[in-house]
């Protein structure tokens, strides 16, 4: 399925749909989600925590999104967090540089270049307003961050363009609460939000978004000192060279042949690898791209890109970089704060692994990925733990006890299941409406059940259709939940 298909099923089933979408001044890049939507979010975050934060024994924190202008000025954000931007000198509207030449030129632009480069590649391309075709302007830098005015001064602060600096400015008293042990991942999970140019594309680029991120503390030592690396030593993954090649191995190979820097980093790629695949994204349609140093962030001495192949192209959904000290140093420096913790009897500064995943564009992913066409019936075969309602279920008919019986099953099962039930329509479009949303079960209360006290399960895939006793419902799904 491509883009459009999936956006009609967003919009016509309700799990994402444009902010304030009822006024025609409504601006872009803001998106509301719908109670599919929400419940399909909290079960992929649920899933990160099991598999990854709870896995390693990560701690997790939600933070302020409103910090002070100081956090920015130490990460470096008031200084570098800007595109390039040229506005047309007849109509006033305003294009990112680097994005405009891409599409003109069909090639890839760093983001690094100066603006006088800009300027050239402009020029020698002879591109002009692509409204009203007049010539644009020289190129400037746009910051991104939204600036807010605290209290009847308006004191500066902004709200955060992401959710990681909230980590580093808690580190000195979580480093003391929570008595931290290197190395120590900390999680977050929460809303970022950047002033984008021309947000497109719906959940792929947005001004208010949700990040999980992770930020790995560890001592620059004890690089190759990892507890879990055996677990994924043969694990294969998918590097995209910054010469444009493609090498597929496993972890051990990839370190020993130089593509990968230590065990350290190779860990933490075979997990994020792991756990998207296990949330229904095929192994063939991933790759972590391996940035060269005109498109690596200022601060990072390693980075990977983790992206998935969609119908939109690769669309990078995890950003993975070796931050070094910068963040911590940075701060320790504005703030006048020591941020140095003992390590095995040594004071070190901790250095930065970083995990930063984009929610958003992660679940339109797997979305992607997961709806097809099954003879007559779209179907969305998400994975079970993600899908929006883990049970729906039917009274066969409106007529005699069958609503009373259905409706005690659904509420004995409601707390424990997300369930939906449904009394409208014929039995098979019930069907079809659960399975283009992903629904993984369904249960059909009939004339027969009052009398012999059971139902019918079907389950989405298959469409195979059991009878079982009404006490046996619960034993059943939970064995499918868990097997």
């Amino acid at each position: 399925m491509n883009y459009d298909d999936i956006q009609k099923l967003f919009l016509e089933k309700g799990f994402f749909f444009p902010s304030s979408e009822i006024y025609s001044d409504a601006p872009a890049g803001f998106w509301d989600y719908g109670p599919l939507g929400v419940n399909f979010r909290n079960k992929f975050i649920e899933s990160w925590r099991r598999n990854i934060v709870r896995r390693d024994g990560m701690i997790e924190i939600d933070g302020s999104q409103i910090l002070s202008k100081n956090v920015f000025v130490a990460s470096g954000h008031l200084d570098n967090f800007s595109d390039p931007i040229s506005r047309c000198l007849e109509c006033k509207s305003v294009y990112r540089a680097d994005r405009m030449i891409s599409d003109i030129s069909g090639e890839m632009i760093s983001e690094k270049l100066s603006n006088e480069d800009y300027d050239e590649k402009i020029k020698s391309l002879n591109i002009k307003c692509h409204k009203c075709k007049n010539s644009l302007s020289p190129v400037t830098r746009f910051n991104m961050m939204y600036d807010v005015g605290i209290g009847p001064k308006g004191d500066p602060s902004y709200l955060r363009p992401e959710t990681c600096q909230n980590i580093f400015v808690d580190f000195l008293r979580l480093s003391k609460t929570m008595r931290i042990k290197l190395p120590i991942g900390i999680a977050q999970f929460g809303k970022s939000f950047r002033n984008e140019i021309s947000p497109r594309q719906s959940l792929l680029r947005l001004r208010e978004f949700y990040q999980a991120e992770i930020e790995v503390f560890f001592n620059p030592n004890n690089i190759d000192d990892v507890d879990g690396f055996s677990e994924v030593a043969d694990t294969t993954l998918n590097i995209h060279t910054s010469d444009d090649k493609i090498i597929t191995s496993s972890c051990s190979d990839l370190i020993s042949q130089g593509i990968l820097p230590n065990k350290f980093i190779a860990y933490y790629l075979a997990l994020v690898q792991e756990f998207y695949t296990s949330n229904g994204i095929s192994l063939e349609n991933t790759r972590f791209r391996i940035l060269p140093d005109d498109d690596r962030a200022f601060y990072a001495t390693h980075s990977f890109d983790f992206e998935v192949l969609t119908s939109t192209g690769w669309l990078e959904l995890v950003a993975c970089n070796n931050r070094t000290d910068y963040d911590l140093s940075s701060h320790q420096k504005i703030s006048g704060k020591d941020l140095q913790i003992l390590d095995n009897d040594e004071k070190v500064l901790p250095h930065v692994f970083e995990i930063s995943m984009g929610v958003d564009r992660s679940l339109y992913s797997i979305v992607e990925h997961s709806y097809k066409k099954d003879g007559e019936r779209f179907l969305l075969s998400l994975k079970p733990g993600l899908s929006p309602f883990d049970i729906a279920i039917f009274p066969l008919s409106n007529k005699n006890d069958l609503p009373s019986f259905s409706k005690k099953i659904f509420n004995d099962l409601k707390l424990d299941f997300q369930s939906f039930y449904d009394s409208s329509g014929s039995i098979g479009r019930r069907y079809r409406r659960q399975d283009e949303i992903g629904t993984p079960i369904c249960i059909t209360v009939d004339f027969d059940s009052i009398q012999n006290n059971d139902v019918t399960i079907r389950y989405r895939d298959s469409m195979e259709q059991i009878r079982v006793s009404v006490p046996e419902i619960r034993s059943k799904l939970l064995e499918y939940y868990n097997k």
